[in-house]
């Protein structure tokens, strides 16, 4: 039995089951083959983005235009792309904006209602303006127009038996200043539209914003002819030396006034419109010197053009000289008159004997002038010519004393008569 129990072979002996540490290495072992997976994975992508970059670049090499240009094209693509997104995200936040703005008003409405409507109104404004499209300085340029330029009381009565309308000029008040002292040197221009025929003037009141005028003037005028005529009373402030400056000024319409009773009353001064120029009218005259023998011969050959100063439409012009030295006049001369016409013909001359050594101081003054029978004779226009002159005048003043015992012929386009006047005496107060 012993030695059959001895032969048997050893039973295998079980380990018993791992725990802590070494059952977590046992637990790791199989785990090894994961970490190769991953990096396999890692290699293959990296191939296949080499892949793609080496077509790309292959790509590009096929394209028939060097590396520079392609780098150029494509920073401009980049810079178009961000301009339209910026484009677009600026869109949105202005639209974001104005959607707050709007619920806020819309919130707030009940409320400046309740409290008068005073700052809704303001914001109304506001938005009207905005929708006009004014800016800053263009409601400054709307305030100046508003501005306050003085106010006139007038009379205006017309007697309808004697087809006389009769206008009186009172008085004014608060006038604008236009002098640098703080006052104006007012006086009112009354005539009728749109002939212009008869212009009044009052007298020129000095250093003054509110004068008194007290002047009436008649104009005849058919009650037929009244519904065509619109009566303007313009407000100046008198200058010697330059351009009388228009203050403001009342246009009445006839054919809106109630005349059948006189009318007496003040009104608030409108803007003067800027009118163009008016177009007078040219004379050609003709200019002669012989310094031998002292003589001056000016002769008026025609004009053409003239302003129309009659009701017909025509006029019945004249032309008169004046020379002046130093402002003193030492001779005159004037033409014959030509009938309803408004291109008269005359070549007449005219002959001053003036020594060569005051020819420096001698001023000629021509004055158009439309001939009437029974009133005073309107200047159409003036020329001046002499060594002091300006422009044209000037020009041929020279042109005569450098081509002696010759005729020279020119053209000159007549001006208003207070413009000549203004220059003439501001010639003279310099000396």
């Amino acid at each position: 039995m012993s030695l059959s129990a001895l032969k048997k072979p050893p039973a295998a002996m079980v380990a018993p089951e791992p725990t802590g540490a070494s059952a977590l290495t046992v637990a790791l072992e199989p785990m090894a083959p994961t970490s190769a997976d991953n990096s396999t994975e890692s290699v293959s992508k990296n191939d296949a983005f080499d892949e793609i970059k080496n077509k790309f670049l292959n790509e590009i090499d096929k394209i028939p235009l060097p590396s520079w240009a392609i780098i150029a094209i494509a920073v401009v693509a980049a810079m178009l792309i961000l301009t339209c997104c910026f484009c677009i995200i600026k869109k949105c936040c202005c639209k974001k904006k104005k959607n707050k703005k709007g619920k806020k008003g819309k919130g707030e409405l009940g409320m400046k209602n309740m409290k008068g409507g005073e700052k809704q109104q303001e914001d109304d404004e506001d938005d009207d303006d905005a929708e006009i499209g004014l800016t800053g300085d263009e409601k400054e340029e709307e305030v100046k127009e508003k501005e306050k330029l003085g106010k006139l009381q007038y009379s205006i009565d017309y007697d309808f038996q004697e087809n006389k309308l009769t206008v009186g000029i009172l008085q004014a008040a608060d006038l604008l200043s236009m002098d640098s002292g703080g006052t104006s040197d007012p006086y009112v221009k009354v005539f009728v539209l749109p002939d212009k025929k008869k212009k009044f003037d009052t007298k020129v009141h000095k250093k003054t914003l509110n004068p008194t005028f007290n002047e009436t003037f008649v104009f005849k005028i058919p009650f037929q002819e009244m519904g065509g005529k619109t009566l303007v009373m313009s407000v100046y402030d008198f200058d010697r030396f330059s351009k009388h400056d228009v203050i403001g000024e009342l246009k009445f319409p006839m054919n809106t006034l109630d005349l059948a009773k006189p009318i007496e009353e003040w009104r608030d001064l409108d803007n003067a419109d800027q009118e163009e120029p008016e177009k007078l009218g040219d004379i050609c005259i003709s200019l002669r010197y012989v310094p031998t023998a002292g003589k001056l011969t000016i002769c008026i050959l025609e004009a053409k053009n003239l302003k129309k100063m009659d009701v017909g439409g025509l006029s019945d012009p004249y032309v008169k000289i004046n020379l002046l030295q130093n402002g003193k006049r030492l001779k005159k001369k004037k033409t014959t008159v030509k009938k309803n016409t408004l291109n008269p013909y005359y070549n007449e001359s005219f002959s001053f004997e003036i020594p060569l050594e005051q020819m420096q101081k001698i001023q000629a003054v021509i004055t158009v002038l439309d001939y009437d029978k029974i009133g005073k004779n309107d200047a159409i226009g003036k020329v001046w010519v002499g060594s002091k002159s300006t422009a044209l005048g000037l020009k041929h003043w020279s042109d005569m004393l450098a081509n002696p015992r010759r005729p020279i012929a020119q053209w000159h386009p007549l001006q208003p008569e207070e413009e000549v006047d203004g220059a003439l005496a501001a010639l003279n107060a310099k000396k």
